[in-house]
């Protein structure tokens, strides 16, 4: 498969690697969908799935921490709520 150089704007490394068949039958049919060259759309679903790598440890490692960042954001916006209800008594806030 030829693939015309203005779709590989950004890649630095040329490498050669093996799919199954079915794999990337997959990955030409969802790169062909999206208007992306196979090359771009591997190295999208890649780069993707590092990321989600990443912020998966980070958020292990808040959560060994005892950092509970979700339980403190609902309280926040639960204590805004009771401030707007004894400020405003319903009555929308001004813009």
């Amino acid at each position: 498969m030829v693939i015309p150089v203005g779709n590989l704007s950004g890649m630095t490394a040329k490498v050669t690697l093996s799919f199954s068949d079915e794999t990337i039958e997959e990955a030409r049919r969802f790169a062909k969908r999206e208007g992306m060259s196979l090359s771009a759309w591997i190295d999208q679903a890649a780069r993707e799935k590092a990321l989600r790598e990443v912020f998966t440890e980070h958020a292990a490692a808040v959560g060994r921490a005892g950092m509970d960042f979700e339980s403190a954001a609902l309280a926040d916006a639960r204590e805004v709520g009771m401030v707007d209800d004894l400020l405003f008594r319903g009555r929308p806030r001004a813009a």
